[in-house]
């Protein structure tokens, strides 16, 4: 490195490329941003920040613990070595009792954390910041669309509860809950099956038609770029001018300032992965989450590219939910892993990681 550089910017793929020239450098002060990025503590990013030598560390997240209390300790590893003891250790000391109901537990860890953490929220220190509210749009499912749902339904749950309790593989619960999430959303997606439209399509284009009529801008969350596929020929039909970005955007900053310009499309199509982070899009003031994912964090975090700083309206930020489906029990899975983060960083209460109890019960 420059011995007259003061500051060294760089990326997390860099750190992992070149882990070994970057823990060669005794560093003053190393800040991680976005620090989630090193959230699965056996990651070669993880390793390459743990690596590195400096006097202090530094990170910052909005969402340092998304899914499992294990990516609070990997931060805190990396900030505060030893702080939470190793991970075993830290499994069998606050993870597992929380995750069972043990407030006590969450109480030390909130302790032990306490001096080491500076928690601000957005409400604290963005106040001029215009209200958010969120819904959830109830849709219902039409008749054939109900028979292809209960027969992937039918056609996988027994099968995987029965090796779940057997102590099967997870992996092939969640194969089944990509089947059924997809099913609820559009029966194209559905291997072997084709569908013109959905009922959850159809009323989102009817919400994103009268928000465009009374003068507003949306934006459209789906995990599946295959089901904004499905979105865009009646947004076309509708007369709705949309722009788009996904993985396959090459110019995102174009995307980006068409959408915001005053004269721009009032739809932007986004996949969550690609607009769910590093953007301003305060052109909008509706969001629209076309699919749940379990993930509270990553919606929260694609809902705030237009609810932040530079937003002077209203943002109103609609979830749509088949009724009747496995996306009303991610709902309320939801609500358990924001209690993760709120057991550990708040004055929350218990708190559940996602188990094997909870892949059973959305497949019940």
């Amino acid at each position: 490195m420059d011995s007259k550089t003061d500051v060294t910017l760089t990326t997390y793929s860099v750190l992992r490329l070149d882990a070994e020239a970057l823990s060669d450098v005794p560093w003053d002060v190393v800040v991680l941003d976005e620090a989630q990025a090193i959230k699965n503590p056996d990651s070669q990013v993880a390793r390459s920040a743990y690596a590195l030598r400096a006097e202090a560390r530094i990170a910052l997240s909005g969402t340092p613990v998304e899914n499992r209390l294990e990516e609070l300790w990997s931060l805190m590893h990396f900030a505060n070595r030893g702080l939470l003891g190793g991970r075993a250790d830290f499994r069998e000391r606050y993870e597992a009792p929380i995750a069972l109901g043990n407030a006590e537990r969450a109480k030390q860890l909130r302790r032990a954390i306490k001096p080491f953490l500076l928690r601000r929220l957005k409400g604290e220190v963005a106040r001029e910041l215009p209200p958010r509210t969120d819904t959830v749009l109830h849709v219902e499912l039409e008749e054939q669309e109900r028979a292809v749902y209960d027969a992937v339904r039918a056609a996988t749950r027994n099968e995987v509860v029965a090796r779940l309790r057997e102590g099967g593989s997870v992996l092939q619960a969640l194969e089944a809950l990509l089947r059924l999430r997809q099913a609820a959303c559009h029966v194209g997606l559905v291997p072997g099956q084709e569908a013109a439209s959905s009922s959850k399509v159809d009323a989102l284009v009817e919400a994103l038609a009268q928000a465009a009529a009374d003068g507003h801008k949306a934006i459209v969350f789906s995990q599946w770029t295959s089901l904004l596929d499905r979105v865009e020929p009646h947004l076309k039909e509708a007369g709705l001018a949309f722009t788009r970005l996904d993985g396959t955007t090459r110019d995102r900053g174009a995307v980006v300032e068409t959408f915001q310009s005053e004269g721009g499309p009032p739809v932007l199509l986004a996949s969550l992965k690609a607009g769910g982070a590093g953007i301003n899009l305060t052109a909008a003031d509706h969001v629209f989450l076309l699919d749940p994912w379990w993930n509270p964090a990553a919606e929260d975090q694609a809902a705030d590219r237009a609810h932040r700083i530079g937003q002077d309206k209203p943002v109103f930020v609609y979830r749509l939910v088949a009724k009747d489906t496995v996306e009303e029990g991610i709902l309320a899975l939801q609500s358990r892993k924001r209690a993760v983060a709120d057991a550990a960083l708040a004055d929350g209460g218990a708190a559940a990681s996602l188990t094997r109890d909870d892949l059973l019960a959305l497949l019940d």
